[in-house]
C-alpha cells in the first residue's frame, strides 16, 4: 500500500483504474444473458441498448463501452455460441453418434428462448449481410468440423465407405429437426429420433 507523508493512503493508490468497474467480467457475462432475454421477448427489430441495460441491472454507458451498437453486441453473442459449439459425440458407433447429436440438438431447439430466438435472427440476416455471416459460423460451419470428424471416425470403422460428405451428415442431422420444431412448431413423437438416426446412418451409406 502506497503511503504518503502522514502515513496515509495517497490519493494515487486508493483511485479506482480507470475503466476498471466498466469492464468487469461479470456486467459483461449479465449484458450477454439479457441480449437472450430481449431477443426472445421482443425481437432483434425492437430491441434497444436501453432494454437490454435495464435487463442486466447496469446502465447504458457500461453496455456502450464495450459495444458500440446492438448489431455488434448481438455479432458477439453469436460468435461466443460458435466459439463453445457442440461437443463432437464418440460413442464408439455412427448410429451412437448420430443419436446423441440429435438428442442434443432436439434439447436444445426444444428450449424457449432458442425457438423464439433463432427464427428472428434468420429473418434478420436477410437483411444484414455482417449477422448473416455471423449465423453461418454459429448455426452451420462451427458443427461442420464436428460432423467431417464423426464421419471421418466411422468411414475408419468401415461403418460407411470412404467419400461419405460430413456437409450432407450435418444437413441431415439439423434439417428434419429445425423443420420440425421451428418451422411448423410440432412435437417430436415417441421413436423419431431412433428413426431419423436410421434414416442418417442410411443416407450416409451405411446399414
Amino acid at each position: 500500500m502506497a503511503l504518503d507523508g502522514s502515513g496515509n493512503q495517497s490519493a494515487a493508490a486508493r483511485r479506482t483504474p480507470a475503466g476498471a468497474a466498466v469492464l468487469r467480467e461479470d456486467k459483461t457475462e449479465a449484458i450477454r444473458a439479457a441480449v437472450f432475454e430481449e431477443l426472445a421477448a421482443v425481437g432483434f427489430a425492437r430491441m434497444s441498448i436501453e432494454g437490454i441495460a435495464r435487463r442486466a441491472g447496469v446502465g447504458k454507458t457500461a453496455v456502450y463501452r464495450r459495444w458500440r451498437s446492438k448489431l455488434h453486441l448481438v455479432l458477439d453473442v453469436v460468435s461466443a455460441v460458435a466459439a463453445a459449439g457442440m461437443p463432437t459425440p464418440d460413442t464408439g458407433s455412427l448410429a451412437g453418434d448420430v443419436r446423441m447429436l440429435l438428442e442434443v440438438a432436439a434439447r436444445a431447439l426444444r428450449h424457449p428462448m432458442a425457438s423464439q430466438i433463432i427464427p428472428d435472427l434468420l429473418a434478420e440476416a436477410a437483411r444484414s449481410p455482417e449477422l448473416a455471416g455471423a449465423l453461418k459460423a454459429a448455426l452451420h460451419d462451427s458443427q461442420e468440423g464436428m460432423a467431417t470428424a464423426m464421419v471421418a471416425r466411422a468411414v475408419e470403422r468401415g461403418e460407411i465407405p470412404a467419400g461419405a460428405d460430413g456437409r450432407l451428415a450435418l444437413d441431415l442431422l439439423t434439417g428434419p429437426l429445425y423443420w420440425r420444431l421451428l418451422v411448423v412448431r410440432d412435437e417430436v413423437p415417441p421413436g423419431y429420433l431412433d428413426e431419423l438416426t436410421a434414416a442418417v446412418v442410411s443416407a450416409l451409406g451405411g446399414r
